[in-house]
């Protein structure tokens, strides 16, 4: 039964899910945030993850409140990026939790891409938020160990689209590099892309050392995101393609995962910028 919970799924086109009953708003600047959120479990110190560690397995009280939080947090965004959310199974009090903060936080789209299903214990996936429709949108399973994946979503058409991938890459730097080229042979024909995520390393080797070292991206963030409650490590990222005009960036101290978000604003390319139809009728 496990063997098939974890078999590995083929890359597939899908349809971000909508809620109509929120509101679709945007201006002619975007605003991106990438969020790690520990599946809504608070850790603030190094031996939370050993004493704590049961709130992976089973509800606990303080991950509603800690979803309040995010949800006032998101709500300020205009497209959201989640990693280490879960989907709907016992520890999360069987709420799918990207539907859920879509709904707290007013967004029109959202998309669950569940990683490894594990049935009733856990539903590990990324998330995606949106306040503008997708045209395009792909589930991407990464190459290595299962359950680490890529959401690929496209806004607008032609020349002036804007790609968003979101990612949550492994922990060691041969099976990350794998994933990287997997990543960098899909980005070979867009002009604007914006690359979200906890990818596990920091800015210079990704933009130096990695198979994305030949695209210019630009990394905006230079503070720490890990430990949250000491950040020492910049290894959440909201990479850019050079052509877009950031605006603002900054990491935000709200310390209810073991990661802090980071934030960026850009400029969106001409074709997306209103009167842009937001959603569907």
């Amino acid at each position: 039964m496990l063997r098939h919970w974890l078999k590995t799924r083929p890359a597939r086109r899908d349809e971000a899910r909508h809620n109509p009953q929120a509101e679709a708003r945007l201006g002619e600047h975007l605003r991106l945030l990438s969020f790690n959120i520990q599946v809504g479990i608070s850790t603030r110190r190094y031996h939370h993850y050993l004493t704590r560690s049961w709130q992976h397995l089973l509800p606990h009280r303080e991950r509603a409140a800690n979803l309040q939080q995010i949800a006032a947090l998101l709500g300020d965004f205009d497209l959201v990026a989640l990693q280490e959310v879960d989907g709907g199974s016992l520890r999360s009090g069987y709420i799918n939790q990207v539907e859920h903060l879509a709904q707290l936080a007013g967004f029109p789209w959202w998309y669950q891409q569940l990683n490894r299903n594990l049935g009733p214990f856990a539903q590990h996936s990324n998330g995606l938020l949106s306040r503008l429709q997708p045209q395009q949108l792909e589930d991407h399973p990464l190459p290595g160990p299962r359950g680490r994946g890529a959401i690929f979503a496209r806004f607008g058409q032609g020349h002036d689209a804007l790609l968003v991938v979101v990612m949550h890459l492994a922990l060691g730097a041969r099976t990350r590099a794998r994933q990287l080229a997997y990543i960098r042979e899909r980005l070979e024909d867009h002009r604007h892309c914006v690359l979200m995520g906890d990818m596990n390393t920091h800015a210079t080797e990704l933009l130096e050392h990695s198979p994305l070292r030949d695209l210019g991206l630009i990394a905006p963030q230079a503070c720490a995101t890990y430990p949250s409650w000491q950040p020492q490590r910049c290894i959440d990222h909201i990479l850019l393609s050079p052509e877009l005009t950031l605006e603002r960036m900054q990491v935000i101290d709200l310390p209810v995962s073991d990661h802090l978000p980071v934030a960026v604003d850009i400029r969106l390319p001409g074709a997306l910028q209103p009167p842009l139809p937001l959603c569907s009728p």
